[in-house]
């Protein structure tokens, strides 16, 4: 590494922070989510995770305010405006990426905003979120491990595509042949057979028993008898295949997979970060399937934590948030209470309850864990 680069420092955030005198320094961070409205019970783990973090940290001299942005852009920047006026220069949110819209007039604020999307965003905004390209750089460590050289990656056409598409060039993902697919139930098996060349392997096979069946081969019997249990003959070609996909349009893409004979036992399944989801439990078929995530054991941890504070299960960004109220506290003390433009822009490696990450240049990255689930369980494979 070059002398110039600042070294990484790793901290475990609220564990390690010792309470600090600010004198008349004062910490005041906006915390923008949706309180009422659809997407009210992430606004409320939201503020509940932040008050934890507060807790730990136990110094009266950091304030969060909340605000209601009822997940709307126009209230979004109404309770920016209000704040701003009111001397708050660094907010946790806006949680969606919608809600971003004109931030940059803030040009002095920062926002860590809890969306996972990098593109696009105001400077003044640090997407915090699991992006696509943390994401990738771990699904490429898996491939490198599991000598996984052929790789089929299907991405649906949604309005992510385009981080997805960044992400890959970016990490500069092996990948085979990259796909795109309709997620309409009607068109999609169609298309993955197509992208599976299923037609031609099921073509294969009947020529195949054909042959057999007329020929005076030894073991004709036998022979027979193994290829009527197959469903297609000849290969895939593709070790492994990148589903960039969640929860039931996930599921309905395996289901393709499997109806086209493309299983698990031919190729590694591998998906984007499911956050846990334990209905994929039910799709044994489809095991097993692999996907990069934060640190499950943390996460565990961090959801006792929560429990034994408000009885009630934390929603999965309200982990993101607790780290961040300690990064900003940690940074702030660095940089001796002052908001400047180089505050986000050093290179600087911490440790959160949802793993290690970098910041640098104002973007921050995951350095995730990967997982397989098999049996009713969540595997770690590193």
């Amino acid at each position: 590494m070059k002398a110039h680069i600042r070294y990484y420092l790793i901290i475990i955030f609220l564990i390690t922070f010792p309470k600090v005198a600010f004198g008349n320094n004062q910490i005041k961070i906006g915390l923008l989510a949706p309180f009422t409205g659809e997407f009210e019970n992430i606004g409320k783990s939201i503020i509940s995770s932040a008050r934890i973090a507060l807790n730990k940290i136990n110094n009266d001299n950091i304030s969060i305010f909340p605000r209601d942005t009822k997940g709307n852009n126009l209230e979004t920047l109404k309770q920016v405006e209000e704040l701003y006026t009111q001397g708050v220069r660094i907010f946790i949110g806006p949680v969606f990426n919608k809600n971003l819209k004109g931030l940059e007039k803030f040009k002095d604020a920062y926002f860590l905003s809890l969306t996972n999307k990098i593109l696009n965003n105001p400077k003044n905004v640090i997407s915090a979120g699991i992006n696509a390209r943390s994401q990738f750089n771990a699904i490429k460590k898996y491939q490198k491990l599991n000598e996984l050289e052929k790789t089929l990656v299907l991405i649906p056409k949604k309005d992510y595509k385009e981080e997805i598409e960044h992400a890959i060039k970016e990490t500069r993902l092996k990948a085979k042949k990259v796909f795109y697919y309709d997620t309409e139930p009607t068109k999609l098996t169609k298309q993955i057979e197509k992208v599976t060349k299923y037609r031609i392997r099921k073509q294969n096979l009947e020529d195949e028993i054909s042959r057999i069946e007329n020929s005076n081969e030894d073991n004709k019997e036998k022979k027979l008898e193994n290829l009527n249990k197959k469903d297609t003959l000849g290969k895939i070609g593709y070790d492994s295949v990148i589903i960039a996909d969640f929860d039931e349009s996930l599921k309905s893409v395996t289901t393709s997979l499997l109806y086209t004979d493309v299983s698990p036992k031919k190729i590694s399944f591998i998906s984007l970060n499911q956050w846990f989801d334990k209905t994929l439990f039910k799709e044994t078929a489809s095991q097993p399937i692999s996907f990069p995530s934060i640190n499950k054991e943390n996460f565990d941890k961090f959801k006792k934590n929560y429990r034994e504070f408000y009885d009630s299960d934390p929603n999965q960004l309200s982990l993101i948030t607790y780290d961040l109220v300690g990064i900003i506290y940690y940074l702030l003390i660095q940089n001796d209470f002052e908001i400047t433009d180089n505050i986000f822009k050093k290179e600087i490696k911490f440790k959160g309850k949802s793993g290690v990450f970098q910041i640098k240049n104002k973007k921050i990255n995951h350095e995730l864990n990967f997982y397989s689930v098999e049996k009713d369980k969540f595997i770690k494979i590193f």
